[in-house]
C-alpha cells in the first residue's frame, strides 16, 4: 500500500522513542496496532459491501432477463395456441354449416343412378351385352362420384335369406326341413 521501506520503518521507531519515551512506548504501540487492525477490518467490511452489492445488482440483472426470457416464451405459446385456434375454429364452423345444410329442407337429395340389372342368356350373347355396355372412363368416374355422394340403398332380400328369417313353424312348401331330408335318406 505504502512504499515503506525497513530503514524508514526504522527511523520512525527510533524518533517515536525518543518523543513519547520507554515507559508508554509499549502501550502506544498497542493502541496503534488495534487502531490499525481497525482500519483493516473496516476497509474489509466496505469491500465485502461493495463486492455484495455489485453481485445483487448482477442477480437482479440476471433476475430481469430470466423475466424477459419468460414473458416472450409465454408470448410465443400464446401466439401459437391462437394461431392453432383460428383453423379450429373455421373447421367447427365448416362442419355446423355442413350440419345445417344436410338437415335443410331446402336443398334436394341426391338421386341415385339407375343402372339396370344385367341379364345374362348365353355366353355368346353376353360377351355381346358386356363389350356394349361397358363403361368409358369418364362414365364410370361419374357414376363412382355418384355413389359416394348417395348412401347405399339396403339391398334386396333373396328368396333363401326371406326362408332363413322365417319362424320355424312356418315351413315353406319349397323348403324341407333339414330334419326330414336325413330321415329321409336313412330309409
Amino acid at each position: 500500500m505504502f512504499d515503506v521501506s525497513f530503514t524508514e520503518l526504522l527511523v520512525i521507531g527510533v524518533v517515536a522513542l525518543v518523543v513519547i519515551g520507554p515507559e508508554r512506548l509499549p502501550k502506544v504501540a498497542r493502541t496503534l496496532g488495534h487502531l490499525v487492525g481497525r482500519a483493516q477490518r473496516y476497509v474489509n467490511d466496505v469491500k465485502t459491501d461493495i463486492q455484495r452489492e455489485v453481485e445483487l445488482d448482477e442477480l437482479r440483472k440476471l433476475k430481469d432477463q430470466m423475466q424477459d426470457a419468460a414473458q416472450s416464451v409465454q408470448s410465443s405459446l400464446q401466439n401459437t395456441e391462437a394461431s392453432l385456434r383460428k383453423p379450429l375454429e373455421s373447421l367447427e364452423q365448416d362442419v355446423s354449416a355442413l350440419r345445417q345444410s344436410m338437415t335443410n329442407p331446402d336443398i334436394p337429395e341426391p338421386v341415385a343412378p339407375d343402372i339396370p340389372a344385367p341379364t345374362v342368356t348365353d355366353s355368346a350373347s353376353a360377351s355381346a351385352q358386356v363389350a356394349a355396355a361397358a363403361p368409358s372412363a369418364q362414365s364410370f368416374a361419374e357414376a363412382e362420384v355418384q355413389a359416394m355422394l348417395v348412401p347405399n340403398p339396403l339391398p334386396t332380400p333373396t328368396q333363401l335369406e326371406i326362408d332363413a328369417m322365417a319362424p320355424a313353424s312356418t315351413q315353406n312348401p319349397h323348403q324341407k326341413s333339414i330334419a326330414a331330408t336325413t330321415t329321409e335318406s336313412k330309409f
